[in-house]
């Protein structure tokens, strides 16, 4: 007390503010201390989890690429190198049971197939690897409505809103939701019956039993079976045949942002397999300036005559075209954890010079055996006579038409592609022509040899 008396007011004041300050001090260390010692905690705990799902974490990198062993550690590589090594072995074996497969009742696991193309790159040849195959059901362009409907809507959509609605669409058609389509076609379908399903008569698992009900009179039929007459397209039976199939398969033209089927590849419910099909893009402006002519004119008159000029723009859309491809397929080259072992590149020109080979590779890459049925429609539809092959065809001599665009192009116009579309022409493996001469000369290839690595 005497002390206390002794002091003045202010210091007393200033000794017990540092007082208190000390008290908040130790606590604030000690709060610090407990967030220091959790995080340390927590990292070990991840590092302990690591360490346990280090073996399957290995086994499922081995299972798509084999990636050298560390040095530094014996025993490690040792490992590795085992599990590299049964990993082969299960693959090899694996895919001798697929060829060897002949037993309708034993198919394997259902596997979904999306093949992922562009307009005029051989996409409709090649969907019909995978329509032949007895137990797959195969749907051709099934977002042809869904185009049309958000094409239509009030002030259009953007090319991100398109392709959301595109992926959420996908991934019911992948699941046998057909349902989901009776939101797009035109008419809406009364009581589950349609007569204007797009290209109903390329799948043939809507033209035959028990889908291929009797045919109706008086009812008009857009689109129609090809082989055989059936009455309007009963989505509930579709639907119910779809999930009767042992697989799915899709093919379409009008989504190219690979980044956005993410989701549909990790979705459980899915066993996804995504084969984006590209072509030269020269090739593809000639065949689209045949098959879409109106839409080409200014093209053809510019190329032929000179008389309009070529507009930026359509320039520029050619342009976006092509990277769009590209950003796809170097986004699937790269190899993404949530995409290894489910990408595979494929060109056209490759299908074309030997299909029956590409056919193998792509039903071995999508899980799936490749039949009897397949074998003979490639054998069938390949060597079709020059005379029989239509614009939208997928009978073929198809050695002899892979490259015949070379020799009607001018010069100039195959400039223009190679201008607009070189990096993805380079990223593909398509030469460019330096001449005139260099385009029509049948020993001049403009093709480079296709990598191993765009199997992913």
């Amino acid at each position: 007390m005497e002390i206390r008396r002794a002091l003045p007011q202010d210091v007393w004041e200033l000794l017990h503010c540092l007082k208190m300050k000390s008290k908040y001090a130790v606590l604030l260390v000690f709060v610090i201390s407990l967030v220091i010692i959790e995080k340390e905690n927590n990292f070990i705990s991840r590092v302990s989890d690591k360490l346990k799902q280090f073996p399957q974490a290995l086994a499922e990198a081995n299972s798509t690429e084999l990636s050298p062993a560390p040095a530094k550690n014996g025993s490690l590589a040792s490992l590795q190198e085992l599990d590299a090594a049964f990993s082969q072995l299960r693959s090899h074996l694996y895919n001798i049971t697929l060829q060897l497969a002949g037993d309708p009742g034993d198919p394997g696991p259902r596997r979904h197939v999306l093949l992922m193309a562009t307009t005029r790159t051989g996409s409709s040849f090649v969907g019909e690897f995978f329509n032949q195959q007895g137990s797959i059901f195969y749907l051709f362009e099934p977002l042809w409505h869904v185009e049309k409907t958000v094409n239509f809507l009030p002030g259009g959509a953007s090319a991100v809103g398109s392709a959301l609605v595109y992926r959420d669409v996908l991934k019911q058609l992948l699941l046998c939701d057909l349902y989901i389509l009776e939101n797009f076609i035109s008419p809406v379908p009364e009581g589950h019956l349609t007569p204007f399903l797009f290209r109903r008569g390329s799948s043939h698992s809507l033209c035959e039993e028990p889908v291929c009900t009797p045919s109706t009179k008086k009812v008009f039929e857009k689109y129609y079976c090809k082989n055989r007459r059936c009455g309007p397209l009963n989505i509930t039976l579709a639907a119910e045949a779809c999930r009767r199939k042992q697989h799915v398969a899709l093919k379409t033209v009008r989504i190219r942002q690979l980044e956005f089927l993410q989701p549909l590849v990790e979705d459980p419910r899915l066993d996804l397999r995504i084969i984006q099909l590209v072509r030269d893009p020269r090739a593809v402006l000639a065949s689209r300036m045949v098959a879409f002519s109106g839409k080409y004119e200014t093209w053809k008159k510019w190329a032929s005559e000179g008389e309009a000029p070529l507009h930026e723009e359509e320039v520029q859309r050619l342009r976006g075209n092509c990277e769009s491809i590209r950003v796809s397929a170097e986004l699937g080259l790269r190899r993404p954890g949530w995409l290894r072992g489910r990408y595979m590149l494929v060109r056209y020109e490759d299908v074309a010079r030997a299909p029956l080979q590409k056919a193998r590779e792509m039903f071995r890459f999508a899980g799936l055996p490749l039949t009897r049925q397949v074998e003979e429609w490639i054998g069938k539809n390949t060597q079709a006579p020059p005379d029989g092959n239509g614009v939208y065809s997928t009978c073929k001599n198809s050695s002899e038409q892979f490259d015949k665009w070379r020799f009607g192009m001018p010069f100039k116009l195959a400039q223009v592609v190679q201008d607009a579309c070189g990096p993805a022409m380079q990223l593909f493996g398509y030469k460019l022509a330096g001449s005139p001469a260099a385009l029509a000369n049948r020993s001049f290839s403009l093709l480079e040899e296709a990598q191993p690595a765009w199997v992913t």
